[in-house]
């Protein structure tokens, strides 16, 4: 039961779980702005462009007139949220520093080539490579 509760924790605390518990947050909270930005500013434009006609919402234009209504509702909410998480993310990355990369070549003390980290002998020119000193602690 342990392992399951760390396991469970870990992906809980995973990066992409997070960023999708802020996006479903972020979106309920903004659901209403977004609603009424596309109800007051966006349905009168189209109201607008079609000549202010009227449907009724059984009527193929209603229905229309609706769904095009959520799509922009949608495409605002979708581009508010990237923002958002962009903006989180690269928040979480100030300060954080970089881990060096550990070589993974070395070079020949005798003919300069380079040879894997790890190797005895030199690929190049066959020598012996001195071993090296272990670091005390």
């Amino acid at each position: 039961m342990k392992k399951f509760v760390e396991e469970f924790k870990e992906f809980a605390l995973r990066g992409n779980v997070m960023d999708m518990a802020i996006g479903v947050i972020i979106g309920a909270a903004f659901s209403d702005i977004v609603t009424s930005l596309t109800d007051n500013f966006i349905n009168p434009i189209l109201k607008a462009i079609t000549a202010g006609a009227r449907y009724d919402i059984n009527d193929i234009g209603g229905f229309a007139s609706n769904f095009l209504s959520s799509v922009v509702n949608f495409i605002i909410m979708a581009f508010i949220l990237f923002c958002l998480l962009k903006a989180i993310n690269k928040a979480l990355t100030i300060g954080k520093k970089k881990e060096e990369e550990k070589p993974t070549t070395k070079e020949c003390p005798f003919c300069k080539s380079q040879i894997p980290i790890g190797a005895v002998k030199c690929g190049c020119c066959t020598s012996d490579l001195p071993a090296e000193e272990k670091k005390k602690k």
